[in-house]
């Protein structure tokens, strides 16, 4: 599926994303630096009604966030691996336990863990095409 959309559109591609997920809740993202994948995955954290504010976790490798579902509080997780020089330094964050758990989880810059992948995981493309759109591609 391939989108070009806006920021202000960017409420109509999670709702795509979501149909095309079709249940699947592991979330690989592939873009260049600046290519907005923060400002998507806080679109996404919109849609699930997260109360925190959303932010980069470029520093901190995980941040999770909170929202409620069905009445119950559910999880929310956005990794960026930029930094991870290793297969190991990712498994040392935990990264098997959440690529098996059930719940929401958004990794930027997933190279490093490809080995672990199962492969129904949903990748998603973000290419730049100008200051004011981008183009999703979900596969």
């Amino acid at each position: 599926m391939e989108i070009i959309a806006t920021i202000n559109d960017l409420e109509n591609v999670v709702t795509q994303l979501l149909a095309y997920a079709n249940g699947r809740k592991k979330f690989l993202l592939y873009a260049e630096m600046g290519s907005g994948k923060t400002t998507f995955v806080n679109a996404f954290a919109l849609n699930l009604k997260v109360t925190t504010a959303t932010s980069s976790p470029t520093y901190s490798l995980v941040n999770e966030y909170i929202y409620t579902e069905n009445g119950a509080p559910q999880l929310m997780r956005h990794l960026d691996l930029y930094r991870l020089l290793s297969l190991q330094e990712a498994k040392d964050i935990g990264i098997e336990d959440i690529l098996d758990d059930a719940h929401y989880a958004f990794i930027e810059w997933p190279e490093v863990i490809e080995p672990l992948l199962y492969g129904d995981e949903i990748r998603i493309n973000i290419e730049i095409m100008s200051d004011n759109s981008r183009k999703f591609v979900f596969l």
